[in-house]
């Protein structure tokens, strides 16, 4: 099985967002869910994975990391 960029996520204290996404990412959001949930033997949600997606997003976009830095 081809690693996942996601593994070992942290429970952490959430912060509450609502957003909309269409329904072929929701559909892929709850695909991977069932993918990591295989690979790690533990269920997540898609609501779960998006903050970790997010910040893996960030922290490879060297563009925003150089802007980051400079503030």
């Amino acid at each position: 099985m081809s690693k996942l960029k996601l593994a070992g996520l942290q429970d952490d204290t959430p912060v509450k967002l609502t957003l909309e996404l269409s329904a072929e990412v929701h559909r892929d959001l709850t695909l991977y869910a069932q993918v990591l949930a295989e690979a790690e033997g533990q269920a997540f949600t898609p609501p779960q994975l998006v903050g970790p997606m997010l910040s893996r997003f960030m922290a490879t976009d060297r563009s925003f990391i150089s802007a980051k830095v400079k503030r």
